[in-house]
C-alpha cells in the first residue's frame, strides 16, 4: 500500500525518474509476493512512458532498469525464453551508454556489468546453473559500482556453482563475499544455509570451517 501511495506521489510531482523508480520497486514488492502477473504489467507499463525517452541518459538507464526488473520476474514465473529475451533487451540499451548511469534513487546505477550481474541471479533462478557461472565470467567484479553488488556477485556465483555441484569453487565465491562485505554473508539467512550445506557435503577444509565459525555456525 505504500508503495502505491509513493508511486500516485511521484506520477503527481511530474519527474519521470521518480515516477518510474516508485514503479519498478512497487514492481518488486508484486514479485516478491508472488504476483508475477502484476509485476510483470507495472515494470513494462513504466518502462514504455513515453516520459522515459529523451537524450537525458538517466532516462534510458531507468528504462533498462524496469526491463531488467521484469525480466527477473519471468525467470520467478519459470519462463526463461522471456527472462533472456529481456535480459537482450536491458544489455542492449546498456551497450548504447558511455559508460555507467548513476541514478539518485538506485545506489548502483545501471551498465553493462550490471545486466550482466542480474543475468547471473536470473539464470539461477530459472534453474540454468551453468548459464549463471557463464554470465559470472564476463563480469569483472571490480567493475561493480557498489560494495553490496560485488558481495551479490560472490554470492550469486558461488550459490550457481553449489547448484552446479562445483562445490569447492562454491565455497572460494563466498570467501570473496566474505571480504567483500563480512557483516552481510555472517548474517544473511539464505548464505548461512548454503554454508550449512557445504559443511555436510564433503570435506572440510579450514577455510569453510573458519567461515562456519565467522558466521556462528558450529
Amino acid at each position: 500500500m505504500a508503495a502505491d501511495r509513493a508511486q500516485v506521489l511521484a506520477a503527481s510531482g511530474g519527474d519521470p525518474l521518480a515516477t518510474a523508480e516508485a514503479a519498478r520497486n512497487l514492481a518488486v514488492l508484486a514479485r516478491k509476493a508472488g504476483w508475477h502477473e502484476q509485476a510483470m504489467t507495472i515494470a513494462l507499463t513504466a518502462a514504455g512512458s513515453p516520459a522515459l525517452r529523451g537524450s537525458d541518459p538517466r532516462l534510458a538507464a531507468e528504462r533498462g532498469l524496469l526491463i531488467q526488473s521484469a525480466a527477473y520476474t519471468a525467470a520467478c514465473a519459470g519462463d526463461r525464453d522471456q527472462m533472456r529475451e529481456m535480459t537482450r533487451e536491458a544489455a542492449a540499451i546498456a551497450a548504447r551508454m558511455n559508460g555507467a548511469v548513476m541514478l539518485r534513487d538506485h545506489g548502483g546505477g545501471f551498465a553493462p556489468a550490471t545486466v550482466q550481474l542480474h543475468t547471473i541471479s536470473a539464470e539461477n533462478y530459472a534453474g540454468d546453473p551453468g548459464a549463471a557461472v557463464a554470465a559470472s565470467g564476463q563480469i569483472a567484479p571490480a567493475s561493480l559500482p557498489t560494495t553490496e553488488r560485488r558481495s551479490r556477485y560472490w554470492t550469486d556465483t558461488a550459490r550457481a556453482h553449489w547448484t552446479w555441484g562445483h562445490r569447492e569453487d562454491s565455497i572460494q565465491a563466498l570467501l570473496a563475499a566474505e571480504y567483500e562485505a563480512p557483516q552481510d554473508i555472517h548474517a544473511r539467512p539464505a548464505i548461512r544455509d548454503l554454508i550449512r550445506s557445504l559443511l555436510i557435503s564433503g570435506r572440510t577444509s579450514p577455510e569453510l570451517r573458519g567461515l562456519a565459525q565467522r558466521s556462528g555456525i558450529t
